[in-house]
């Protein structure tokens, strides 16, 4: 990889940075609420809607699972990983406008679920999401630390410290807002910084080499991606709270719509450069980085190309995480006051950055939450209808528990396959997973006698503090 300076990398990190920082800042609102601190509610209309959907979920995870998913499993696991990026903004896209007229007080899918199944199947999603949130957390600034290792003589920990600084700086003040605001310059210079950084790497790859890849294999790689990034992506708090920013249903419907085509474009186009630099017989490194590897082929001022790639991919998915952390704080505490909110939020960040600093694999951190998550989503988005009680819902996210236990057990006769330890999606625990829930939630839904009306409990939601 052309390497850059220490000066450089401390001076490119410190502009780009400082630059996200201004522009969050210039969005806050003086004597705002908690809720327009959490929800910036009716405020977004489509185009920015879907540039915030793309640059808050194209994280710097982008640079190292969807390159390796490409160069190790191959075309369907590319398509499988594409896809379950951009389902999850579909989704909120088709269920966010029934959400909003069910709940039109509300701010995060928790506090609709609290009121519909009661106290312990919402305390399990609580947990859920803080626990994917700090994972996701964890994972950018665990690449955002790998990246600037890679790239330049500066440790890593530099950069974890600084994004968490820039980006905590500006969502602590501005909350939702700060966030959509530097999402429009994010998601514009992403997809110009990876578009330049793919064609200077591609032009200059060797000729020849075989990858052994099967152009028809990896299929249930592909499958289990989709699950497993759709599923996780839909306890973020933060997407949830995009739901009520938007202005209508319609523009709502739009921005995840088009969201969720430039999420799918971005994914298919590294996990893509991933499987070239397989196929040209590059050395892929230990732990393998494909992306990285195609990209130390190009010119030496691509370095610096990609090291400010990262740093905005890191900062435009972190400040949206912290955006979610302290809506669900918020949501859970509505009573609570907005520097209160901050002080949490902040106090959340720390393990996150502590874990962080170990530079754990960024596709097996996210793999174990998303198999968590896994477990609940099929009782949460029926909890959209009428019927399912909270008793079910439960005993359905217990089910997919077991269901996760068993399919590792059915695939590979081990616990030890639920944490991953190859780094390798694997079909087994999450086919289970959804399988076991789905199967109690379906006969929650035959067995139900009384209509249970999510209208009466989007109602009963809390108002945050104004």
């Amino acid at each position: 990889m052309p390497a850059v300076s220490t000066a450089v990398a401390v001076v490119l990190l410190c502009a780009v940075l400082a630059a996200f920082t201004w522009i969050g800042l210039r969005a806050r609102q003086t004597g705002a609420s908690l809720d327009d601190y959490v929800t910036a509610r009716g405020s977004q209309r489509s185009t920015p809607l879907a540039l915030s959907f793309l640059a808050s979920g194209a994280g710097a995870w982008i640079l190292f699972a969807p390159p390796e998913v490409g160069a190790f499993v191959g075309p369907l696991g590319i398509a499988g990983y594409a896809l379950g990026a951009g389902a999850p903004f579909l989704l909120y896209a088709l269920a966010g406008p029934r959400l909003r007229r069910l709940a039109p007080r509300g701010h995060s899918l928790t506090t609709f679920l609290r009121e519909r199944f009661g106290r312990l199947f919402h305390g399990y999603v609580v947990v859920l999401s803080v626990l994917y949130m700090l994972t996701f957390v964890t994972a950018e600034l665990t690449a955002a630390g790998s990246v600037t290792a890679l790239l330049s003589p500066v440790p890593g920990w530099v950069a974890v410290a600084l994004v968490a600084a820039a980006t905590l700086a500006y969502t602590a003040s501005g909350g939702l807002r700060a966030s959509l605001h530097t999402d429009r310059w994010q998601a514009v210079l992403l997809v110009v910084l990876l578009i330049a950084a793919a064609f200077a790497g591609a032009s200059a790859l060797p000729a020849g080499g075989a990858s052994g890849i099967a152009i028809g294999g990896g299929w249930q790689a592909g499958l289990t991606l989709v699950i497993a990034v759709t599923a996780a992506n839909l306890f973020h708090q933060g997407y949830w709270q995009r739901v009520w920013s938007a202005a209508s249903d319609q523009d709502l419907v739009r921005g995840g719509l088009v969201g969720a085509l430039a999420s799918v474009g971005v994914i298919a186009l590294t996990g893509v450069l991933g499987l070239a630099a397989a196929s040209s017989g590059l050395s892929l490194g230990e732990p393998p980085a494909p992306l990285f590897a195609l990209f130390g082929a190009g010119p030496g001022w691509l370095g610096a190309v990609v090291l400010v790639l990262a740093i905005t991919l890191v900062a435009s998915s972190v400040d949206t995480l912290e955006n979610g952390l302290a809506a669900l704080v918020g949501s859970e505490r509505p009573r609570l006051s907005l520097t209160a909110a901050r002080w949490l939020t902040l106090a959340l960040m720390v393990p996150a950055v502590a874990v962080a600093l170990r530079g754990y694999s960024v596709l097996r951190i996210l793999l174990v939450a998303d198999l968590l998550c896994a477990t609940a989503i099929v009782p949460a988005l029926a909890g959209l209808g009428p019927r399912l009680s909270g008793a079910y819902a439960l005993a359905a996210a217990v089910a997919g528990l077991v269901g996760a236990v068993g399919g590792a057990l059915v695939q590979h006769g081990e616990l030890l396959a639920l944490t991953f330890p190859n780094g390798a999606p694997t079909l087994g625990p999450f086919l289970g997973a959804l399988a076991a829930s789905a199967g109690v939630v379906l006969i929650g839904l035959l067995v139900g006698r009384n209509a249970h009306d999510p209208a009466s409990a989007g109602a009963r939601v809390t108002p945050l503090k104004s």
